[in-house]
């Protein structure tokens, strides 16, 4: 089982990584936008649970791994913290006020729109990668099965994500006229992901 410092400590870098501007949530914003809440509340669902199909990887790869090799495990460790660096160098390189517009309208349905999500995070190598390189520094072995901790800690990443996007979708006019008249929100949103992904990859670089 997860310990209070785990849940607390990967929930606050969770929260900060999907509320940080990105596809995902821009996406659910513009959705949400230009076809209505339901519509932005659909897309941001799927997204959401998309994540689930990563949590999966993530755990029989990294429980293969440890059964296999502790030495193949740390070379995952080390390349998902070199992984991580490079993230949070291009975020805060590229870190700008955020651009949004409504998307097109569209007349998909929500439930069209849900497994259009599912299937457009599912099917992403980068969060694939992403899940590898995130989830394995907040697994504490002394707490139990590494395995059902990784399961757990990608539960709760997806639960919040659906939280966040659910209230992105149902807000999304409010929301993306807050940050069309305050772009410096999203630059500083920008800079506490990079910030945050440097300071998990070097954790995770220099963890034992």
């Amino acid at each position: 089982m997860l310990s209070i410092e785990q849940f607390f400590g990967f929930l606050l870098a969770a929260v900060l990584v999907t509320a940080a501007p990105g596809p995902d949530n821009l996406m659910v914003l513009g959705t949400g936008m230009s076809t209505g809440r339901r519509h932005g509340i659909a897309f941001g669902l799927g997204c959401a649970l998309g994540c689930l199909s990563h949590t999966a990887l993530a755990v029989a790869g990294v429980s293969a791994l440890i059964a296999a090799s502790p030495q193949a495990f740390g070379a995952l460790k080390l390349c998902g913290g070199l992984y991580l660096l490079w993230l949070g160098y291009k975020v805060l390189r590229n870190a700008r006020g955020t651009t949004l517009s409504a998307r097109p309208g569209s007349t998909l349905t929500p439930a069209a729109l849900f497994a259009r999500g599912i299937v457009a995070n599912a099917i992403n190598p980068k969060v694939i990668v992403f899940f590898l390189s995130f989830l394995p520094q907040f697994v504490a072995p002394a707490q139990g099965s590494v395995g059902l901790q990784m399961a757990l800690l990608g539960l709760l990443f997806t639960a919040q994500a659906a939280l966040i996007f659910t209230l992105l979708g149902y807000f999304a006019g409010t929301v993306g006229q807050w940050l069309s008249t305050r772009p410096g929100a999203g630059m500083l949103m920008d800079r506490l992901a990079g910030g945050l992904f440097i300071a998990l990859g070097l954790r995770l670089i220099f963890s034992r």
